[in-house]
């Protein structure tokens, strides 16, 4: 037998790869479809992939040469200089199902994600579990969730992006993870439309069942909406770079030439002293923060609280602000849930947070209630006593009733509580109050408006956080223009023992409510 040379091996093993790294470039229609190892490109610092699992194929007979990697790109990869793994769904293999060795190269790169602390990307877009190797109880048996999926308990950062119409495992990744970016145009839902069609009898189109809108604006399982796809990978990239690589680790500081005593004037600008005239509370995060740089989460959920990171003289903190722009600020069902999820995800990282309030209850009624914003409030506070990150509450104008506690007010576990002088604290705002309580004395009044002011004079200086401040309920009533300086401060001591690290008690609670 004549002796095979070790060109001859090598030849063999660059067509094998060949045959891999060409096949969808083979059968992609246009140059608008990009290929999942362009998006890694485009995500990873040039030359620092490495790709492990190219030569992995479908173990079902005669679908080896057409499902080359079994339609999972993963590996090891660095991202802004810091390692990561990266996973990639190629939907030109078998429309991007999940077969049986497409999942166990994932199950494995997450548990080597989770073993050595490096941050998990998910470059998401698929049709779920593929039939052939799902069907039969032994099919299925062996294809149920990971527990790398299911118990991680955020030892790592995982961001996801959803690129294409994503149905069953793409969408359990993405409602799993710590941050998801959608491409506008792309569906996600646990099935597509035509096996909707077939088991139910609905027939709904891509948008209305999945699209970003419903994502972003209703459901809230999307942080961001890409128009495209440079703009989601900007997003996923940038994410990251507030949080920390693994559990044991601090969130990453920022050199920043913005001084941290600086005077911030324009607040006095910004934020009437009448308490009915609305203002743009992400102007005075901007105002405060490094740079006047904020990344929001879940804009479009939840509006009227804002929820986002930023830096303070250099250090990642994570804000959790009432927009006055949107219901005067008041929380509804999806507010709860948008706090409680942030709330999570700064204590799981190390990350302190800001509480800016102005805040004039919860928006209760009938529908609140069939949304649970009972529990949904008490969940909130529940996750908030239980987090154990730096909290730094201001008061800026309103905070009432109920809402004053959620916005971590006295006795909540924060580290410092501090007012503007423009404050108003009470059990429920006073108009309100003076209806409630002097209703009857009011009508009985000779002089019903004379009678009003004077119980409004009166309530305006109970609800007045000097009175709170007497009696140290606060820290301190501050001038607008020292909040950068107060915050920076007061974080500096908050972080001064391990750095600010939390007891992660948050870490394994749900990614949803």
């Amino acid at each position: 037998m004549e002796e095979v040379s070790m060109e001859q091996y090598i030849h063999e093993l660059q067509e094998r790869k060949k045959r891999s790294l060409d096949y969808g470039k083979n059968k992609r229609k246009d140059e608008q479809n990009a290929l999942a190892r362009e998006r890694i490109e485009k995500l990873v610092d040039p030359g620092t992939f490495l790709e492990l699992g190219l030569l992995a194929h479908s173990d079902v007979p005669g679908f080896e040469e057409k499902t080359p990697a079994d339609g999972l790109i993963c590996g090891l990869a660095k991202v802004n200089g810091r390692p990561v793994v990266v996973e990639a769904i190629d939907k030109y293999v078998m429309a991007g199902t999940e077969g049986a060795v497409h999942l166990r190269k994932s199950h494995m790169a997450h548990e080597y994600a989770i073993k050595r602390g490096l941050p998990i990307f998910n470059l998401a877009e698929g049709g779920g579990l593929r039939m052939p190797d799902g069907m039969g109880s032994d099919g299925i048996s062996d294809k149920l969730f990971p527990d790398s999926l299911l118990t991680v308990g955020r030892q790592v950062p995982m961001i996801t992006g959803i690129f294409g119409d994503s149905f069953g495992g793409p969408t359990w990744m993405a409602v799993s993870s710590d941050f998801v970016s959608q491409v506008k145009g792309t569906c996600m839902a646990v099935a597509g439309p035509r096996m909707l069609e077939m088991a139910t009898g609905e027939k709904v189109d891509l948008e209305e069942l999945g699209g970003w809108k419903v994502h972003a604006e209703e459901t809230g399982q999307i942080d961001h909406a890409g128009e495209g796809e440079d703009e989601t990978i900007a997003a996923m990239k940038e994410f990251l770079s507030y949080l920390p690589s693994h559990e044991d680790e601090l969130p990453p500081r920022r050199e920043t030439k913005d001084d941290p005593n600086r005077q911030v004037e324009e607040l006095l600008d910004i934020v009437p002293t009448r308490r009915t005239r609305a203002y743009d509370m992400k102007k005075v995060i901007k105002s405060i923060v490094d740079d006047g740089h904020f990344f929001e989460l879940k804009p479009l959920f939840g509006k009227s609280l804002l929820t986002g990171f930023a830096h303070l003289d250099g250090r990642v903190v994570g804000i959790i602000a009432n927009q006055p722009m949107q219901f005067a600020g008041s929380s509804g069902a999806e507010e709860c849930d948008k706090a409680t999820d942030f709330i999570c995800l700064c204590d799981s990282y190390h990350i302190p947070i800001i509480f800016l309030h102005d805040i004039p209850g919860f928006r209760v009624s009938s529908n609140a209630e069939k949304k649970r914003i009972p529990t949904k409030i008490m969940v909130w506070n529940q996750a908030l006593a239980r987090s154990t990150v730096p909290k730094v509450s201001i008061i800026i104008r309103k905070s009432i009733g109920a809402a004053f506690g959620n916005m971590c007010g006295p006795t909540m576990g924060g580290d410092f509580v501090f007012a503007w002088p423009t404050a108003e604290i009470n059990f429920t705002g006073p108009e309100v109050g003076i209806n409630v309580v002097y209703g009857r004395k009011l009508m009985q009044a000779d002089n019903p408006k004379e009678a009003r002011q004077e119980l409004l004079s009166k309530w305006e200086f109970d609800s007045s956080p000097f009175k709170a401040a007497s009696k140290y309920y606060i820290d301190d009533v501050i001038d607008p223009r020292d909040t950068r300086k107060i915050l920076a401060q007061s974080l500096e001591f908050a972080c001064s023992r391990d750095g600010g690290r939390s007891k992660r008690l948050l870490a394994s609670w749900p990614t949803g409510f």
